[in-house]
């Protein structure tokens, strides 16, 4: 169970860098919130899955099994609604910038 464990943790570990990595490097607003969105969910849900087994049956992994469940519900909800703020109020994505320059 323990290399399991150590897996997941890793893996979040991974996806969670990659995302701020993303943050730092990628030129657009939309491709930014694209790396949150996609790979800070997918570490989060990889570390909390990692927390619960090493937690083993307990109240805990109940609890961690809700949080995972409500950030995977609400994350790439909050992003897409924060993605299309964006696009109403005027901020327009890197490509159709670039399109329209001469």
């Amino acid at each position: 169970m323990e290399p399991l464990i150590v897996f997941l943790l890793a893996t979040g570990l991974f996806f969670s860098a990659v995302a701020a990595l993303g943050v730092l490097r990628l030129p657009d607003f939309y491709a930014r919130l694209h790396a949150v969105s996609k790979a800070e969910t997918l570490g989060v849900l990889c570390t909390v899955a990692g927390v619960a087994l090493w937690q083993g049956l307990d109240l805990t992994t109940a609890k961690l099994l809700l949080v995972a469940l409500f950030f995977f519900i609400t994350n790439p909800t909050a992003s897409h609604a924060i993605a299309r703020a964006a696009l109403r109020t005027g901020q327009t994505p890197l490509a159709d910038r670039l399109d329209e320059e001469p």
